[in-house]
């Protein structure tokens, strides 16, 4: 994208939204060339939508219980998303299970943030499931997004190690800030041209990435 014309960003979300001010502080600190043309909720007053309107960004909510079924849903979700125009779309705690139609529509062009070192862990409670299975490290993995639940190929993972005494709390804590890194990164690369998808694998600066996508380890 050119410095003329940012690319235009718009992130959805289900609650506190701490990924999407992980992103409003790297734009506003000039780190990432992106203008988040809105923020859309499935859910409505949740704390991610004042983080917008603190921003000045335009946050719309888009309530799924009012909907008859998952693709009503999605389709209605993809028109408003589709509204505003957008290069990159960025899931950033957005808690639902995407269909194939949506997924498909936004192919090479959806980002979502994973808490767990994909493959490893997909779905939910990943920081208790790590532990429980008596791993040494954990982490978060960008990728992007298809039809797949949290299959789609690695942009990049942080690798955390796993502490004595760790609770799925302490863990979730040093995950998330590993989180507040990475997307940034991860999207900057898109922004800038160094990132796509092709052939259902992730490509950065014209190179393959591996399964993982590129690693930034902080077990040491």
């Amino acid at each position: 994208m050119s410095e003329t014309k940012p690319c235009r960003v718009v992130v959805l979300i289900s609650g506190g939204g701490t990924n999407l001010q992980a992103l409003i502080d790297a734009q506003q600190a000039g780190q990432l060339p992106v203008e988040i043309a809105a923020v859309i909720s499935n859910r409505p007053d949740v704390k991610g939508l004042q983080r917008a309107t603190s921003a000045g960004i335009p946050a719309d909510v888009l309530d799924h219980t009012a909907f008859a079924s998952r693709e009503d849903f999605d389709r209605a979700l993809t028109t408003l998303i589709d509204s505003h125009s957008p290069d990159l779309l960025v899931l950033a705690g957005f808690m639902r299970i995407l269909t194939a139609e949506f997924t498909g529509h936004y192919l090479g062009r959806m980002l979502n943030i994973h808490p767990s070192l994909l493959p490893k862990y997909q779905g939910l409670h990943t920081h208790q499931r790590a532990i429980d299975a008596g791993d040494s490290c954990h982490g978060v993995t960008v990728h992007f997004v298809t039809a797949e639940l949290d299959g789609g190929p690695a942009v990049v993972q942080a690798k955390v190690g796993i502490k004595a005494g760790d609770t799925a709390e302490t863990l979730a804590q040093r995950v998330q800030q590993q989180e507040h890194i990475i997307y940034p990164l991860a999207v900057n690369w898109f922004a800038n041209g160094s990132l796509h998808m092709q052939d259902g694998k992730s490509i950065l600066n014209g190179e393959l990435l591996p399964p993982s996508g590129h690693l930034i380890d902080c077990t040491g």
